[in-house]
């Protein structure tokens, strides 16, 4: 972990992209990590940033059906895009963008995140309180993945849908 509280902040998808592409789509053309999800006015994206302002993780969030459905998963949001430099691994920067990420699907109304995580970050996931749901698969090219879930509280939410103190 840093000494230093990490920055976070809700950002546009270009300020991401340096990082997106050559971490979770290395080696491809960059058009490998425009997301058909970038584009939905809906869709929120995390940058973390180091001390000198350089976005050292990022993450990507949207409305998206949870796959497995079960009661108290209509409200779901997935994250994708999930990912950190090299150089800060176990710095804590994946963890801060993602628990940034998972407090603004909340205030946004999301009952329920999901993701398709890589099985080698299982522990990670796990560790903040996802649990691993159905069977191992692989996506290309990334490898072998589970979906991890998570429910996520309504601090603010009035039940409804919206978020925000009494109508």
């Amino acid at each position: 972990m840093t000494s230093a509280p990490i920055r976070t902040a809700v950002v546009p998808v270009a300020e991401i992209f340096g990082l997106r592409h050559p971490v979770l789509r290395p080696g491809l053309p960059a058009e490998a990590a425009v997301y058909p999800e970038d584009g939905d006015p809906r869709t929120f994206h995390v940058a973390a940033y180091d001390g000198a302002g350089a976005v050292r993780a990022c993450v990507t969030f949207f409305p998206d059906p949870f796959p497995h459905p079960a009661p108290g998963t209509d409200a779901a949001w997935r994250f994708r895009g999930m990912g950190s430099h090299p150089d800060v691994r176990g710095l804590g920067y994946g963890a801060a963008v993602l628990r940034a990420g998972l407090a603004e699907a909340a205030a946004r109304g999301a009952g329920l995140v999901w993701c398709n995580g890589r099985t080698s970050a299982r522990g990670f996931y796990e560790r903040l309180g996802f649990t691993a749901t159905g069977e191992e698969f692989v996506l290309a090219p990334s490898g072998p993945h589970h979906v991890f879930s998570l429910p996520l509280p309504h601090p603010r939410g009035r039940g409804d849908g919206t978020v925000g103190g009494p109508p």
